[in-house]
């Protein structure tokens, strides 16, 4: 397939096929646009950053179905990464493995994914959320001709132990059109270029300012509003309705 004609196919609707290779394949659930230290903040306000919570969820997370703990001694060698069933040991001895060395915990997905023409899988932990002496390793993979499998991987960042419980997401995989991506041209310009965006930054940065001012001197009228909602209704400070807009988001469960 030529590159224009993956390009006219990565404008269709976009498919994501999750082919199960095991019997007992891990489960894959949309994204959750929870996450728990956004749940501990004050008043719950680091959800009002609607661009987080929207990246929580977009995508599908992959859950171990078994729970595990691996610890690692610092070596290089692959036998420095002891893992200890938690659950069963025949599930955990499918699902994760120390494959590489370095201090990296290989999980396998128990899937072969095909995307659409064009479009490939981006496949990492789940976003905004981080977990003690461990991080993941992103991928970028081919899954729209690829005729195997891939692993997410895990890298140790200090010695000791880490636990995966039973349901915990292991993997994160938004599809992407890949092959857009390096025809797009990025260009910087002046913002003087477009007197309508400055106009616009303007208003927003004036009544930006306002209002902080009047939540700092305690003004009754702010303080009772909390916060500037136009993010969240997809709004100018006129208003006016702007484009595609979400304030959250589900995605489709798999089915079968």
């Amino acid at each position: 397939m030529s590159v224009s004609e993956k390009q006219a196919a990565a404008t269709a609707r976009p498919e994501l096929i999750c082919y199960a290779i095991d019997a007992d394949a891990p489960a894959i659930v949309p994204g959750r646009g929870e996450r728990e230290w956004m749940d501990l903040t004050d008043q719950r306000y680091a959800y009002r950053c609607i661009p987080l919570s929207i990246a929580n969820a977009s995508g599908w997370e992959i859950l171990s179905p078994v729970a595990f703990s691996a610890t690692w001694f610092g070596g290089d060698r692959t036998s420095d990464i002891a893992i200890t069933p938690i659950g069963p040991r025949a599930k955990v001895e499918r699902i994760v493995s120390s494959h590489f060395g370095h201090g990296v915990l290989t999980f396998h997905t128990g899937y072969l994914f095909r995307t659409s023409p064009g479009w490939a899988l981006w496949c990492r932990g789940t976003p905004n959320s981080a977990k003690r002496n461990l991080i993941p390793l992103e991928g970028l993979v081919e899954t729209d001709w690829l005729p195997f499998p891939f692993t997410m991987n895990w890298r140790f960042t200090r010695l000791g132990t880490v636990r995966f419980e039973e349901g915990e997401p292991f993997c994160f995989v938004t599809p992407v059109p890949h092959a857009q991506l390096d025809q797009i041209q990025p260009v910087i310009r002046p913002l003087n270029d477009d007197p309508q965006l400055k106009t616009a930054f303007q208003t927003w940065s004036e009544s930006r300012n306002d209002f902080n001012q009047k939540l700092a001197q305690f003004d009754p009228k702010t303080v009772a509003a909390g916060w500037q909602r136009h993010y969240v209704r997809g709004e100018s400070h006129e208003g006016k309705a702007q484009g595609y807009h979400l304030s959250k988001r589900k995605l489709k469960m798999p089915k079968k």
